[in-house]
Parts: C-alpha cells; structure tokens; sequence
C-alpha cells in the first residue's frame, strides 16, 4: 500500500474499528509461545483491517463488516498452527483462539 500525497504512513494505520476488551485462550496463549508469536501484533493487524490468512468471501465479510457492525474475523498461521482472531458485532470484546475452540 502506498500513500498518497499528503497522508502519512502513520495515519493509514490508524484501527480501524475498536477492539473492545481483549481476551484470549490457554490455547491461544501456549501456541503463540511455541509460535514465538506476539499476540499484540496480531491485535494490531487485525486492528488496521490485515485479515490474515482468509480466504476472499471472509475479507469480503469484513470490509462489509466495518460500518455494518457485524462480527470481524482474522486468521493467522504460525510454525506451531493457526491463530483466529474475532471481534464481536457490538465491538464490545475480540478474543484471540484456536479454530477448534470456537
């Protein structure tokens, strides 16, 4: 992504959508630990609309998303598995877990 003239690198990095509280699980936790991931650099991706690893229907749902209030779903792969992220529709709360623990 490039800036157009006069907007900063910064300002097009700016969440797009508040997180609410954050959460995440045991499971989330070990994983990104053996992963070597940090999970407030998930937070942020996901924070600034960098869905991840999802397939066009789901950043399609997301963009959607966005000023419709619904539900936001990110997903990342690590060396140790994957990683979902999902933001709740009232964007009250997002959690941080693995896909077999939704």
């Amino acid at each position: 992504m490039t800036p157009e003239a006069g907007t900063s690198l910064d300002s097009m990095l700016r969440p797009l959508f508040d997180l609410g509280r954050t959460l995440a699980t045991p499971g989330a936790l070990s994983l990104a630990s053996r992963a070597g991931v940090s999970i407030p650099a998930l937070l942020e991706r996901h924070a600034v609309g960098d869905w991840g690893d999802i397939g066009v229907g789901d950043r399609l749902a997301n963009e959607l998303a966005l000023p419709g209030g619904a539900r936001l779903l990110s997903a990342f792969q690590t060396d140790a598995g994957r990683l979902w992220i999902i933001t709740e529709a009232d964007r009250s709360s997002t959690t941080v877990l693995l896909p077999d623990e939704y």
